[in-house]
């Protein structure tokens, strides 16, 4: 796969995008983003010392409705990469990869439809390495703290490339989740209410227990609170 690197860029999300026209698969790396962004409008920090990139995938057959399974091989990636360097990653549903209880990494995807298949998938990941995050109040970690030693952005991004190019399954996703069976808050807008979160879907959708009965989540429609 064909690698861009920068110095900076606003978004590599966004950057990649120039790149449209050429019809082939690449990914696209910064040292650091003056405008990184998360799921839901949010802002991602990226500061220098972590890896943050967007792969440029075009699909041939891949029905819009599997979609799922674009988010769920990213968040799998960025935890064989953790896993590879000592640390014990978990994915916070749908695809936010944390350690001890801590955000590691953030992904953002932007699926184009062609009909009912999607075309072509930018999937944004960032992943904390040695940046400081001292700022944050303590809600996020790095690698190299959570692996109890130095990392060098170099060798965490050649790492995430080779688990990104390897194939992936649900099974291994879900391995990583670990609130299935176990009382979670769900917040949906201003309405929040505890319940137990059953499993995944197959399209990605959480199955919860609540007081009314089971119910079927989306990401999209609510926060979900460990």
């Amino acid at each position: 796969m064909k690698t861009i690197l920068l110095e900076r860029c606003a978004s590599t999300n966004d950057e990649i995008k120039k790149y449209l026209p050429l019809r082939e698969d690449l990914v696209l790396c910064a040292e650091r983003q003056t405008g990184g962004r998360g799921t839901k409008g949010r802002s991602f920090s990226s500061e220098e010392g972590g890896v943050y990139c967007s792969f440029l995938t075009f699909h041939e057959s891949l029905p819009a409705a599997e979609a799922f399974r674009i988010m769920a091989h990213a968040a799998t990636a960025v935890c064989r990469t953790a896993k590879f360097f000592g640390a014990d990653p978990e994915i916070k549903w749908p695809n936010d990869v944390y350690v001890s209880g801590r955000k590691l990494s953030g992904i953002l995807i932007e699926n184009a439809l062609s009909g009912e298949k999607i075309d072509h998938s930018i999937v944004g990941i960032g992943l904390n390495v040695s940046n400081d995050l001292s700022s944050l109040g303590g809600i996020a970690i790095n690698l190299s703290e959570a692996a109890g030693h130095f990392l060098s952005v170099g060798e965490v991004r050649g790492a995430l490339f080779q688990n990104f190019e390897k194939e992936s399954t649900l099974e291994e996703y879900l391995s990583f989740v670990r609130f299935l069976g176990k009382t979670v808050r769900v917040r949906e807008g201003e309405r929040e209410y505890e319940a137990v979160a059953l499993r995944i879907l197959r399209d990605g959708r959480l199955n919860i227990s609540a007081g009314e009965g089971e119910r079927i989540l989306s990401a999209a429609e609510i926060d979900l609170k460990l």
